[in-house]
Formats: C-alpha cells, structure tokens, sequence
C-alpha cells in the first residue's frame, strides 16, 4: 500500500510538472494501418513483428536496432522521456534517481500479455503509449518489450546511458551505474563494467535482479540514444553484453543466429519475477 501511495504521489507531482513545463499527454502514434493482418504506426514500423527492417525491434539474421525507442527520443522526445526529466529534477542523488524511475515503471505497468490487450499475438507499444496510460488511469498494461523500452527512453531522459539487451525469450534494460553495489550480477558492455541489469516485469524485484539464466552467458545489446527512425536493414553488429567474472570475455564472434531461433520461434517475451 505504502509503495501505491508513493507511485501515486510521484504522478501527481510529474503531471503537475509537465503542465507547467506545458506538455500535453498525448498519444504520438494514433495513425495506425493494417497491411497483410500486420499492424504499423505512422512511422512505418510494424507493430506486431520484431523481425525485419520494419519490425519494432528490427532483428535480422546477425543484429538488431530497437528502432521502436527512437519515436521517443530526440526530435520525437516527448512524454516518456520529459517523466524521466521530472524525476531527475526530484531526485538529485544519482543512485535514489536510479531506483524512482525504476519503481516508477514497474509499479506502473501490469503485465499482460499481447494478445489478452490487443489481440494481437505481438503488439509493441512505444514508451509514450505506454507514459501517457499510466499518468491518465494510474496504470499500464504491457509486457516485457513495452516496460523495456519506456525504462530506456526514461533513462535517457533522467540522464543515464541505457541499453536495451535480449536474450532468449526475453528483453530487458541495462543502465550504466557504476557506483551500484545492490545487483545480483554486474555486467560488462563491449567491456565496459557498470552496467546494471534493470528487470521491471515483476513487482517484487529490485534493481539489479538479474534471472540466473542470463548470468555467465552472452547476450546482444543496443544502447540508446537519439537516431533516426529509419526502417531499413541495420547493418552494424549488436554489442555484447556478459556478467563480469574477473576473466577475461571471450573473443569468439557473437552467435546472434542462436538467439533469434531462440528468441523468436519460442514462446516470445516471458515475465521475469524473482523467486520469493
């Protein structure tokens, strides 16, 4: 009850701040079509397949370009990444910040599955969709790509550098925190160390909860930052992101081949919650 009231609380003073700084809550992606029984917005991106250079996360056969985080950033910033901002400017103390627009996206979006929403079996929602639910009826409905994308674009926006990262059957968030010392593993991005793992489709976990089945292994990842929304074939090789173990990162090729069999052609996005 404690943590609704403070969620509660943290939205009334986010809306308050955004009609003074005169935002509007808004949907930015009303313009939908159907094509083939596929779903796309008014920026060209399929809405209801990852796979492709339309597709919402554009994963093909060696990479993949969450392009669907892009409607938010730069040019398009608007809702999802200003909340990041007002949060920022509530929470001075960079780790305390961290953890609230953590809270806040986990706190705030149910998990429910595609199909029970939309009735689509895939159906991505931007990270201003999915800002605008919360803050107009207290709550989002979303999976795991949904809650993934609106914690990224709210880093950015509350002023980290963040990642998005998948693996098999799941996506997830990386911030760079490097004064963090609360996470289940630590991670290393192109062996960079800092990286946190950020897993908000449970209620229950904390920052840094990392499910033990993406611990030791290689995972693909793409940090965000403001690019064009471009739907075409993306053509540099995804990151690698691996938990720190005191060695040495091994230096063989990045097998994104294995995960998207894996990812894609099982049962897609599962939640991830910590064992109690």
């Amino acid at each position: 009850m404690r943590r609704i009231k403070v969620l509660l609380g943290l939205m009334l003073v986010l809306v308050a701040g955004l009609a003074t700084a005169g935002y509007v809550l808004a949907n930015p992606s009303a313009g939908f079509s159907e094509v083939n029984s596929d779903v796309f917005d008014d920026w060209g991106v399929c809405r209801t397949s990852a796979c492709g250079e339309d597709g919402f996360y554009q994963i093909c056969e060696t990479t993949f370009r969450p392009v669907i985080a892009f409607e938010s950033l730069g040019k398009n910033a608007d809702l999802a990444y200003s909340l990041g901002e007002q949060i920022a400017e509530e929470y001075p103390d960079q780790l305390q910040r961290a953890k609230q627009v953590f809270y806040f996206v986990r706190n705030g979006v149910t998990y429910t599955p595609d199909i029970d929403q939309f009735e689509y079996e895939e159906f991505a929602q931007n990270a201003d969709e999915l800002a605008t639910a919360i803050i107009q009826k207290g709550l989002g409905h979303g999976d795991c790509e949904d809650s993934t994308v609106l914690l990224a674009v709210m880093y950015k926006g509350a002023g980290y550098r963040s990642a998005i990262v998948v693996g098999s059957g799941h996506t997830a968030v990386l911030v760079y925190l490097p004064d963090y010392n609360k996470a289940t593993a630590f991670f290393e991005l192109e062996g960079e160390p800092g990286w946190i793992w950020a897993e908000a489709t449970g209620k229950n976990n904390p920052l840094g909860w990392v499910p033990k089945e993406f611990i030791g292994v290689k995972l693909a990842a793409y940090e965000i930052k403001a690019e064009t929304v471009d739907t075409v074939k993306p053509s540099a090789v995804p990151s690698t992101a691996i938990t720190t173990t005191g060695q040495t990162t091994s230096s063989q090729p990045f097998p994104f081949f294995s995960v998207i069999l894996l990812f894609w052609f099982l049962p897609l996005f599962r939640r991830r919650r910590r064992v109690q």
